[in-house]
This record gives C-alpha cells, sequence and structure tokens, in this order.
C-alpha cells in the first residue's frame, strides 16, 4: 500500500514503482501495490485536497490498486495529539499513529485476502505499516519491512510501536548504514537487518543537455541554483529562502529554480518570495505538479542542488543531481553524511544554517571547476552503486529469503509502500 503511485510524486513513490518495474521487467515476478489515493501526504489529515479515482489500474506491467483515505478520522486524532505528546500522556504514541494516517477501512483484510508470497510495506511512521504486518501474521506469510526512518524527528519516529514492529517482521530494508545501527540499537535482529540502498535511471538525463534545458525554461547562461523535491518544512525550503540574499550579494546573476508538487506548505514558500524585492522575485522560477518526463530537464537545468533537509531516510534527489554530473549541498543530519560523501561530491551544512548554507552554494558558484569535479565524483557513485537494475536484485535477494521455505519460482508480491 503506498502513500502514492505514480502520478503522485515523491521519493519513496519512485522508489517503490521503480522497483515494482524492474521485479516485473527482469524476472517476471507477478507485482500488486496498494496504495492510497491521495497525491501527497498532507491529503491523509486534510479532507479538501484532490483525490486520485479508486480502484484497480496497470502500470507498466504492475497492478496497482487505490484505496480511499478517511482524513476526517486524521485531522480530528492531530487536534487532540499535540496535548497529549506536550504532556507525554501514556498512549500518545497511537493518537499520533491515527494523526499520521492513512485510515484505511478494511485494509488489513484486503491485503490478507490478496494472493501474495511474500508482503513488503514501506514506510514509518504511516498507519499501513501495522495493516501490513498484521495481515501478514495473520495469513502465514513473510512480512518485509522498509522503514525510511528519520530519527531526528520524535514526533514521527519517536514510537516504540515502530520499533516493535520492526523486531516482527521477516526482514526490514535499511537505506543506509546509519539505519540498519539505529534500527539494531532498538531491538531488531542483526541477522534480519539488509542494507539495500535506492537507486537512479541514468540515461533519461544523458538524453537532454544543460544548455536546451536552460533554454527550454528560459533560464538563460545565468548559475541556477535548484530545488527539486518535496516541499515541506523539513525539507529546509525555509533555509534556503533565506540563504538566497546572502547569495545574490556575492552573485548577483544566480537564478533559483524550486519544482516539486504543490503542497499546503507552498503557501508558505510563496509569500516569503513575495516579500523579497522585485529584482530578486524576478531571479526565482517556481514549477508545481512537474509530469515525471519534466523531472530530467528540471535536474539538467541547475548547477548546483540545493537540498538541506533536515529528514531524510536516504536522498533520491542527490542521486537525481549527480546523474547530472552536478554538486550537491545536503546537511549534517540524518543518514545524509552516509549518502554524501563531504567534500567529494557534494558538501554538507549545519542544518537551518542559512549562512552556511549561502556560503557553501557562493563556493560552488564561484569555483565552477571544483564544482565539475564534485559532480563527476557524484556520478561515478550512482552509475556503480545505484542503479535501478542493481538495486531491484538486492531488494529481490531480501524477498527471496524471505519466502524461501515455500518452494515457489515466482513472487506474488504485495507491495504495502508508504
Amino acid at each position: 500500500m503506498t502513500q502514492g503511485y505514480e502520478p503522485a510524486i515523491g521519493g519513496t513513490e519512485w522508489l517503490i514503482q521503480r522497483v515494482s518495474e524492474e521485479l516485473v521487467a527482469q524476472f517476471g515476478d507477478e507485482v500488486t501495490v496498494f496504495t492510497t489515493n491521495c497525491y501527497n501526504g498532507e491529503a491523509f489529515w486534510t479532507p479538501r485536497l484532490p483525490r486520485m479515482p479508486t480502484g484497480w489500474e496497470k502500470r507498466s506491467g504492475v497492478r496497482v490498486r487505490r484505496f480511499p483515505v478517511l482524513s476526517q478520522v486524521s485531522r480530528a486524532a492531530r487536534l487532540v495529539q499535540a496535548p497529549a505528546y506536550g504532556f507525554k500522556l501514556p498512549g500518545n504514541q497511537y493518537l499520533r499513529a491515527l494523526a499520521s494516517g492513512p485510515v484505511i477501512p478494511g485494509l488489513a483484510d484486503a491485503i490478507a485476502r490478496q494472493p501474495a508470497d511474500v508482503i513488503a510495506a514501506s514506510s514509518f511512521p504511516l498507519l499501513h505499516m501495522v495493516a501490513a504486518l498484521r495481515s501478514g501474521h495473520r495469513t502465514g506469510r513473510p512480512v518485509v519491512l522498509a522503514g525510511g526512518l528519520h530519527p531526528d524527528d520524535d514526533w514521527g519516529f519517536g514510537r516504540p510501536m515502530i520499533y516493535r514492529a520492526i523486531q516482527q517482521a521477516d526482514a526490514y530494508i535499511a537505506y543506509t548504514q546509519f539505519e540498519a545501527d539505529y534500527v539494531i540499537a532498538r531491538g531488531a535482529d542483526p541477522r534480519r537487518v539488509h542494507i539495500v540502498g535506492t537507486g537512479v535511471d541514468l540515461e533519461p538525463f544523458a538524453a537532454i543537455t544543460a544548455e536546451a534545458a536552460k533554454a527550454r525554461l528560459e533560464l538563460g547562461s545565468a548559475p541556477v541554483i535548484g530545488f527539486i523535491g518535496q516541499m515541506g518544512h523539513h525539507k529546509g525550503l525555509d533555509t534556503l529562502l533565506r540563504a538566497m540574499p546572502v547569495v545574490w550579494q556575492a552573485v548577483p546573476e544566480a537564478r533559483l529554480l524550486i519544482a516539486g508538487a504543490r503542497t499546503l506548505y507552498s503557501n508558505f514558500v510563496e509569500a516569503e518570495i513575495r516579500s523579497w524585492p522585485a529584482a530578486q522575485q524576478e531571479k526565482v522560477q517556481l514549477i508545481y505538479n512537474f509530469e515525471h518526463d519534466e523531472k530530467y530537464a528540471l535536474f539538467r537545468a541547475i548547477d548546483v542542488l540545493a537540498y538541506p533537509s533536515g529528514y531524510e531516510s536516504f536522498g533520491i534527489s542527490y542521486l537525481e543531481a549527480w546523474a547530472c554530473g552536478l554538486p550537491v549541498v545536503g546537511c549534517w543530519r540524518g543518514a545524509v553524511p552516509w549518502v554524501v560523501s563531504a567534500g567529494r561530491d557534494g558538501l554538507l551544512v549545519d542544518y537551518q544554517h542559512a549562512l552556511q548554507l549561502a556560503d557553501a552554494l557562493v563556493l560552488l558558484l564561484s569555483n565552477p571547476g571544483w564544482a565539475k569535479v564534485l559532480g563527476a565524483a557524484g556520478y561515478q557513485k550512482v552509475r556503480t552503486r545505484y542503479n535501478w537494475p542493481e538495486i531491484a536484485r538486492r531488494f529481490r535477494a531480501v524477498y527471496a529469503d524471505a519466502q524461501a521455505a515455500t518452494g515457489r519460482d515466482k513472487f506474488h508480491l504485495n507491495a504495502a509502500t508508504e
């Protein structure tokens, strides 16, 4: 079950989609993905946001079923969980779970009825993880959980129920050594924890030149700083917006490109930009809800990726920038230092430190030769370690171990993902 599946935009959504497609294409596996009818997680608790049609469809050989979400329940839970969490009242983790959603009546029964040799679910702290685990245990089928943990987010991940679920799973997929160490320290069996990572497709990024991409987006020849990803406070967009006036003092010709699915947080972004002088506003381009195939031109049009996120289980945006040979700027936070090698393929700054971020961006824009060296190192990293065929094989190896006792040649995989 997924927070969203194509056309929903998000790192985990894209990971599950590509792994599912590769399992079908490479191995002839039968893959069914259960997901919500929401475009993003905000819809789990915001009834007025748009929805996709529910029901079955097939995409690139993958069967997809979208379930309706009762966002009114999560919205009500969000009103009462805050004081319970603030005062650390017993049971507040369950209120937070309801507040996170997605609340989907009948999901556990639907998973239990679905023919599958392995049930795979991603990611915490969302409620469908519990539904998948319970359905697997009820029907005697192995359950593989991929957590996508953001440990610095205590509200989301400071919940003992998460780590009990990981202990009860037949296997756990971690995206980095950081995440593996974290769950093992909280009781997970090291023999059941597997580091897999995530991936990127190199070929589509090579199909368009940087010059053509800049021309398509009417960015001219000026250097472009890009933020391409999920729009939310925890992704560090506010830090980037505070950093840009400082960047423009040193590199006045620089442009800023912000692209992602429109969220409620986008209102804050727009208001902040409107508070700037007109000359600075003219240097910013906002692009919402782009089609997936447009993403390649967006990345090719920028010169450095600024992704100062505070909560990343991996960070696919870094891989996508490296696929274009670009340097990246991230934060010394969560799993990011296990993905970005500071000084080798990108730079890292303190989370929510706008001046450090501005200094890093100015340093890269002012030293294009060095920026190119960093980007080339990143490209080499994704080419050898983070391609989708290899990542899918790693996922499948975990699934195969989990269902080895069944003796079947093909997977009937029910993927319940973020």
